[in-house]
């Protein structure tokens, strides 16, 4: 029996995201059927049987992994990735992707390796999902990373790239620790909890899901913490001696939710 464009899409998805839970795959895969854990369950069996994926029931719910990831049952970095799967879903909520990559490599050994690449909303993104606690040292010397790859212009040779305007991808460190980012950096900063709080940063009115965007009659409640945000407006490289320009231009919106100058949602 050959493999249908669904079991494609999962295997697909086991590669890149690494792994996913039981739930996270019916809720991706399965949504629009009656029982999507049942539907979900009963695939899964059947491709763990025929050999296509592999799993772990050091997990409840299971955890699978793509035929083509080396990671063992109980690896310590499974819920680093079970939280971008999080991250994904979240993101999925308010808006579609064009990219959605996970740990891409961009250089030699040393070079910063974002959790997630992806253009949302044709706006791109470097997204560090932080689950575990950081030292300020830590991400002080990953924000220096950041840097280096801004300085070596590797990025401007992406295939994505628009050939008008080279664009710096926003780096989004998503985690409920705060860090200081009193640094003047190259690119633009922002800090979050998680996606829709960094969203709810950027318009007039929170928004609670994706289902309420357009809803009048909506309440919503205010962030428990805001958005930190650090940037040189995508100006030239202004370093650390030096204060940030007013550069600020006025925002654009996308559906109500207002954004930063440089964060550009388009239809």
């Amino acid at each position: 029996m050959g493999l249908s464009k669904r079991d494609k899409a999962i295997c697909s998805d086991l590669n890149r995201f690494r792994c996913m839970s039981l739930d996270d795959i019916a809720e991706i895969h399965f949504q629009d059927l009656k029982k999507p854990k049942n539907s979900a369950n009963n695939v899964l069996k059947r491709l763990y049987r025929d050999g296509h994926i592999k799993r772990s029931t050091a997990f409840q719910p299971y955890v699978y992994f793509g035929s083509e990831v080396n990671m063992k049952e109980d690896s310590a970095k499974i819920g680093h990735f079970l939280a971008i799967v999080q991250v994904y879903k979240e993101m999925s909520l308010f808006g579609q992707f064009d990219v959605f990559q996970v740990e891409p490599k961009y250089s030699s050994k040393g070079c910063v390796e974002p959790d997630i690449f992806c253009i949302y909303n044709k706006s791109p993104f470097f997204i560090e999902v932080q689950k575990t606690v950081y030292s300020q040292k830590t991400m002080d010397e990953k924000l220096k990373r950041y840097e280096k790859l801004y300085d070596s212009k590797i990025i401007e040779k992406e295939p994505w790239q628009p050939k008008d305007r080279k664009q710096f991808p926003i780096v989004l460190i998503l985690s409920e620790q705060r860090f200081a980012l009193d640094d003047l950096y190259s690119f633009e900063l922002f800090q979050a909890v998680s996606f829709s709080q960094f969203l709810n940063t950027l318009e007039p009115k929170p928004i609670k899901e994706m289902r309420e965007l357009n809803s009048p009659s909506s309440e919503t409640k205010q962030p428990t913490q805001t958005t930190t945000r650090t940037t040189t407006q995508n100006k030239p490289p202004k370093r650390r001696t030096q204060q940030p320009q007013n550069t600020y231009t006025p925002p654009n919106t996308y559906h109500g939710i207002q954004t930063s100058s440089n964060v550009k949602f388009h239809n």
